[in-house]
């Protein structure tokens, strides 16, 4: 089968770079790496972080290579590169299933952020306490009909996107909504940084502290920088690929790859700029998770003078960086029908728009109506289960399919990889980290596979 077919592509490098930046970029920048950074040692935890993403970086270089090479989604990449004879292409559904397991619960959540910029705008949360403040929140996850409306409102707009074509709707509207995102960030960061008290807040966050080590311990912090890294960098599951196939060859992968890990970067780290000087200004404990966004910040903007609008920046900051996601994600499922089944755009988002919708509802009834199913245990729910299959299984073991697919003899192979990452001006692949990649990477992958369930399981 030939890879040499006509296809939409992207209509420039800004875009490709914001586009799979906005993939990457979303809820974990901000409710969960800000959290760890200052539970295991500020700065020292950013450097083994650092050194945790280049580790894994080349694993979204070469989802990049495959779909450039393809020019396929990655339900079909694989067919067309795959040596005759092997079976390659067996593991093209992790496209499909892996992005829809993500937005079964992503959806719902970012119909929490969108509902929060009206909440603060409208002053919805104004003159609350704190403990009122977590009621509200505990309310509005028991409103079923509210949950389904946020949810569907989320699934219409990644689909209205979408159905407009790749360069009309998705690199448009991605590319604005991730401009938006960085200059609302700044806007936030500087506010923050400015209150009185918020020196305190930076120092917990930012400041090297090897105690915070010593009392965990080292292997635990290493651990939590290569789950954040792998589910950072979203790769696993295709969307890479599919922005790979879009992308001209003017550009080698290498350095595009970086820029995006840059970008992805440096929003967490600026995250964190935002939580902890104004948590510690306020004198408000920082959390993570969904109560750190819904439940502490909140608590924060009610203290602050003109809250309401920096609360609303927040939540429309947080949005942009969700709905970047969402459609980045629905383009690869999308994606995938066009070019396994030769489905038409138009006809494929609806389909899947109905299919999208209808796999979320669990997750947006799980705090009301099915709140009784509790799958991993008392406490947890069905966002707790759709989060642990996709994060601690289908991305871990996705990445290392793209990984074995550009090594080993028996696939696609290194030669071909390296000679398809390195077309075009800019940074060329390091040849020297073949061994690396070959024969250690693949065990950090099982690895961080393995803990998954060991922290989740046996503790």
């Amino acid at each position: 089968m030939s890879a040499n077919v006509q296809r939409e592509m992207l209509g420039s490098r800004l875009g490709f770079l914001l586009l799979s930046a906005g993939c990457a970029i979303g809820l974990g920048n901000v409710w969960r790496f800000p959290y760890i950074t200052g539970a295991y040692g500020g700065a020292i935890f950013v450097g083994i972080y650092l050194l945790c993403l280049f580790a894994v970086v080349p694993t979204m270089i070469m989802e990049f290579a495959v779909g450039r090479a393809a020019r396929r989604n990655m339900g079909l990449a694989f067919r067309v590169l795959e040596p005759a004879g092997t079976h390659w292409h067996h593991f093209g559904w992790f496209a499909l299933v892996g992005s829809y397991l993500l937005m079964m619960f992503y959806t719902t959540v970012t119909g929490w952020m969108l509902a929060y910029c009206w909440y603060m705008a409208s002053g919805a949360l104004s003159g609350l306490d704190p403990a009122g403040v977590g009621q509200f929140f505990g309310a509005t996850l028991s409103q079923p009909v509210g949950q389904v409306v946020g949810m569907t409102l989320v699934v219409l707009i990644g689909c209205g996107v979408c159905v407009l074509g790749v360069q009309k709707g998705v690199e448009r509207v991605v590319k604005v909504m991730m401009l938006g995102l960085l200059a609302i960030l700044l806007v936030l960061v500087v506010r923050s940084v400015t209150l009185p008290g918020a020196g305190e807040g930076i120092a917990f966050y930012l400041a090297p502290d090897a105690g915070k080590i010593a009392g965990t311990g080292l292997f635990p912090v290493i651990n939590a920088a290569m789950n954040q890294a792998f589910f950072t960098l979203s790769v696993g599951i295709g969307a890479m690929c599919i922005f790979g196939s879009y992308q001209s060859r003017d550009r080698s992968l290498t350095g595009e790859a970086l820029w995006i890990m840059g970008l992805d970067t440096f929003v967490a780290i600026m995250a964190g700029l935002i939580i902890f000087p104004a948590c510690f200004a306020f004198g408000v404990k920082p959390d993570a998770g969904p109560s750190l966004i819904f439940v502490t910040l909140p608590n924060i903007f009610n203290s602050m003078e003109g809250g309401r609008l920096w609360g609303a920046l927040f939540f429309v900051f947080m949005s942009f960086a969700a709905l970047s996601t969402v459609i980045a994600v629905f383009e690869n499922i999308i994606s995938y029908t066009a070019d396994v089944w030769g489905v038409p755009r138009r006809r494929g988002t609806v389909l899947h728009m109905i299919i999208i919708w209808l796999l979320s509802l669990p997750c947006a009834l799980g705090f009301n109506l099915l709140a009784d199913f509790q799958p991993l245990g008392p406490g947890s729910s069905v966002l707790d289960l759709e989060d642990f299959l996709i994060s601690n299984n289908i991305l871990p073991l996705g990445g290392l399919i793209f990984l074995l697919f550009c090594t080993m003899r028996r696939a696609w192979g290194w030669d071909n990889f390296i000679a398809e990452v390195d077309q075009g001006l800019g940074m060329k692949f390091p040849r020297w980290l073949r061994g690396y990649l070959t024969y250690v990477l693949p065990c950090l992958i099982l690895f961080v596979l393995g803990m998954g369930y060991v922290d989740r399981f046996c503790k």
